[in-house]
């Protein structure tokens, strides 16, 4: 924090240089040479006076100049494209006390309060925008984006329940206020407002709709990379696995150096059974962002897939490193080459870190069922947590066959 406030402090600095250079230089002091004798006058016993101090002209006063909101706008931006969230609020915040109008200042601290998880105040701040700027799509937009975070980012979502329905009803003004101004970015602007309206529908659980959005954003935007991923992840979840191949191969070509769609692209080749394919493309993914957890955590599900447990091993516990919270996929996948390998005590803690993250996966609560059922060396079987752990998964999947058997056997 001290160097995020001292780098924010330190571009102030250089804000003001160009201030201080442009005022005018205080005068030099003037000398004033001590009093002579008058020489045409006869002379005096009295002692000569003391010399006169120098005089010194007065000094000018420095006019105080105050920064420009614009300026702390583009601070703002910067910092926000750096992810330096608290510094781009603190720009923010600045640039907005300066102009309380100025619609960029109003944008970039709703959506930098959002990444904060200030999420009332995000929302307060973009209606505030829209209000006073009715033909900003852009702050629609946001406005829609801080009502879903809100809704991920709440625990007890009875407060929150309407905030998905508040989002859609939103991006309803921002389609209105794009077609309204029309211009060259029309279809630009209306492939934001699908590809809003995709996540939307994927977090009210509705694939159909969620495709459909994502398909109309990307026929209106056919290159964004990041429409094409979207549209290929709802084609997965959808249970399409071609078309989520075909959709992201197509992710990136438009954006080759992007390790997300790259990454995920060899995860799903590699599910497919093509995992010679996935390989160099999981490795490259990593090489293009050796810090990304998500590319390298593929790289090591991918080496799984592929049996390349060395790899796999390695890569894995390498992403859960970088980040141990952000994907559980990475403990279940690491919890799953420990049980091959008779590892339980080490199986059953990722498999369980990999259930309390993802709550809702039987996949994951089956595999920590497995992990008690078995036993090996000092390890003794635990029927009665295998029992839990199947039931948990049969209670959020009654249909799933491999729970259904796991239950049987620990009866």
């Amino acid at each position: 924090m001290k160097q995020r406030t001292l780098g924010l402090l330190t571009a102030a600095a250089i804000l003001n240089m160009a201030a201080a250079q442009s005022t005018a230089p205080t005068a030099a002091p003037v000398q004033v040479p001590p009093t002579q004798p008058t020489l045409t006058q006869p002379a005096v016993t009295q002692p000569p006076l003391p010399p006169l101090p120098p005089l010194s002209a007065p000094a000018t006063k420095a006019p105080v100049r105050t920064i420009p909101a614009a300026n702390y706008v583009a601070l703002g931006v910067y910092y926000y494209d750096q992810k330096n969230y608290d510094s781009a609020y603190v720009a923010f915040r600045a640039a907005s006390e300066r102009e309380p109008g100025n619609p960029e200042a109003l944008l970039g601290l709703g959506r930098t309060q959002a990444k904060l998880r200030l999420y009332s105040a995000s929302i307060d701040t973009l209606k505030r925008l829209v209000a006073l700027d009715a033909r900003n799509t852009s702050g629609y937009i946001a406005l829609a984006q801080a009502y879903q975070a809100q809704y991920g980012g709440t625990t007890d979502r009875a407060g929150v329940v309407g905030n998905l329905d508040e989002a859609l009803r939103v991006l309803t003004e921002a389609e209105a206020v794009s077609r309204t101004v029309g211009g060259a970015a029309l279809n630009v602007n209306l492939s934001k407002v699908y590809n809003e309206r995709g996540y939307v529908f994927r977090l009210k659980g509705d694939t159909v709709r969620a495709i459909a959005a994502f398909r109309q954003a990307g026929a209106l935007n056919p290159d964004n990379a990041v429409i094409l991923y979207n549209l290929g992840d709802m084609y997965y979840a959808s249970g399409d696995l071609n078309a989520a191949i075909d959709s992201l191969q197509q992710a990136v070509v438009a954006d080759p150096r992007d390790a997300y769609s790259r990454a995920y692209y060899a995860k799903l080749l590699a599910l497919s059974g093509n995992t010679a394919a996935a390989r160099p493309e999981a490795a490259q993914a990593a090489r293009l962002s050796p810090t990304n957890a998500y590319a390298v955590g593929q790289y090591g599900v991918v080496s799984y897939l592929a049996k390349d447990n060395l790899t796999a091993g390695t890569q894995l516990q390498a992403a859960i490193k970088l980040d141990p919270l952000r994907y559980p996929e990475f403990y279940y996948y690491m919890g799953r080459l420990e049980l091959d390998q008779g590892l339980l005590q080490g199986a059953r803690s990722d498999l369980t870190k990999a259930a309390a993250l993802a709550s809702t996966n039987w996949e994951y609560q089956y595999y920590l069922g497995l992990s008690y059922e078995r036993g090996q060396g000092v390890t003794a079987p635990d029927r009665l947590k295998a029992r839990e752990s199947y039931q948990r998964a049969l209670a959020l999947n009654p249909e799933y066959k491999l729970a259904q058997d796991g239950a049987s056997r620990v009866k």
